[in-house]
This record gives C-alpha cells, structure tokens and sequence, in this order.
C-alpha cells in the first residue's frame, strides 16, 4: 500500500516565499495539493513564485507584506483566508540579517544592530504566529504552524551571536505556543536547516568554505533548498499529528561535529540559515 500525504482542501500561508527556502516549501505544499498564499515583501518575488505553482496545476496567490510590520500582518492573514476561504497551514519563513550589514564580533555589534535583527527575525515571527493563532482558534481550532528556525541555535555561533540568539527564542516559543495551544488541536514546531545551498548562500560562499562545511559533517553534504520543504509538508500532515513543540533539525548531522568552519572569517558572510 502506497503512503502519500495530501494536502488538497486545506490553505497554506508561507511568509518569505520568494526565494530560497521559502520558495521551495510554497511549491512543495502545492505540488501536495495545498493552495498556497505566497508572501514576501516583494511583489515581483511572490508573482514569480506564483507563476510557477499555477504552470505546474497548483493554485496560489501572491501576496505582499512586510512581516516586521503587526498591521500588515493582520492584513495578510485575513487575506488569505478571504482568498482561500481557511488558514490550515503557517509557515513563518522570514529571516534574515540586516540588509547590508555583515556578521560581526559580538563587542561590536551595538543596539541598532540588535534591535534590527530581532525584528527581522523574532519579532517578525511572533506577529505571524499571533495573527495565525487567532484565526485558526476563532474558527474552532485545528491547523499547524511551523517556523524555520536555525541550526546556529544548536551551537556556539562566532560572529553571528544576534541571529542565533533570536532563533534560539523562536525554539523555546514554540515549547510554549505548543502548551498553549495544544487544547485547540494546533500543532507547533520548528524546523532548523543546517547550511543550505539557497542562491544566497551559494553567491557569498566560495567553493573552499562550501567543501570545508561539507567535510565537517557526518553526512559529508550540505542542505538542498528543497529538503526543509519536504519536511514541511511531512510535519503539516496527518502522518506527523502527535509531534508539537518540537525543534526539528534538517542539517545532515553538522551539530553533532563542528561550530564553525576555521577558515570563515565575520567579513565573509554567515551560514544565514
């Protein structure tokens, strides 16, 4: 007997759907039969997206909002449910370091620094899961939410201390929001991907610090962008329905050997997932 997962009739929010990781969990709901609301902060990014999904049979809506932003975020959720009649499905995507602005030493980095990365990435995240939450318990419970946290948070992150920091306190609320939200039948997890080949990625690394990640783990490979999204879609279906409050991590075993390649220096990027 064939296990399939189908997601067909239920309604998927993905914030920074875009590009990257988030881009390849929007398309891997739809391709399981999910109509996907497609947000990032560009329209131009979540048309594309959408394209792709609808050229392929899915259905999907591009929707633009700056997830660091309450207001807007209130507005995309309602938004999606207008759209698709139901919000079933949450994933909280966004993240990332400050536009611009390298890693640094933790002596460094002052309190715009912090405050900026926590918006980006915390913050950001709780607006989502706040608006998601009440929607989904306001409708009579039931649904998933999901957040794409870091494998930084599993060990010491040199250089990248605010980012670590503010996915380590996206991994101890989804412990909470899992308790809390529990009785109303709403699953909460997180998924951690180790360094993931996303186009970022792969234009700030060179080939050295590429293969020296590699070496460094159990696996002796990286992150394809598209294997955070197969979990995604495990984790959202009815073949996951006794796992909440967990942190998943999807890095090819990297935090069971290494902290951070010798040879990468704070000017020369971060892992960013």
């Amino acid at each position: 007997m064939a296990v399939t997962i189908d997601h067909s009739g239920k309604a998927a929010l993905v914030t920074g759907a875009g590009a990257g990781i988030g881009r390849e969990i929007a398309r891997w709901f739809a391709r399981a039969g999910a109509s996907v609301a497609v947000n990032d902060i560009r329209d131009d990014n979540a048309t594309a997206v959408v394209r792709e999904i609808e050229a392929a049979g899915g259905i999907a809506a591009a929707l633009v909002a700056d997830c660091r932003d309450e207001a807007q975020v209130e507005a995309l959720v309602a938004a999606t449910v207008e759209r698709f009649g139901s919000l079933d499905i949450a994933v909280n995507n966004v993240g990332m370091l400050p536009a611009g602005r390298s890693v640094s030493a933790f002596v460094d980095m002052d309190g715009a620094y912090w405050r900026d990365v926590l918006d980006q990435n915390l913050m950001a995240a709780v607006s989502c899961a706040r608006s998601e939450a009440r929607t989904m318990v306001a409708r009579g419970g039931g649904g998933v939410i999901l957040f794409v946290s870091s494998g930084e948070t599993t060990r010491p992150s040199p250089y990248n201390a605010a980012y670590a920091a503010a996915k380590a306190a996206i991994n101890h609320l989804v412990t909470t929001l899992a308790v809390e939200l529990g009785p109303s039948g709403i699953r909460v997890n997180a998924m951690a991907p180790g360094t993931t080949l996303t186009e970022t990625v792969r234009t700030a690394f060179t080939d050295e610090h590429v293969a020296a990640i590699v070496a460094s783990t159990p696996l002796r490979r990286a992150v394809e962008h598209d294997e955070l999204a197969r979990l995604a879609v495990f984790l959202s279906s009815e073949l996951a329905r006794c796992i909440t409050g967990q942190l998943i991590l999807a890095d090819a075993g990297a935090f069971l050997s290494r902290t951070r390649p010798a040879n990468l220096s704070p000017d020369e990027g971060s892992e960013l997932r």
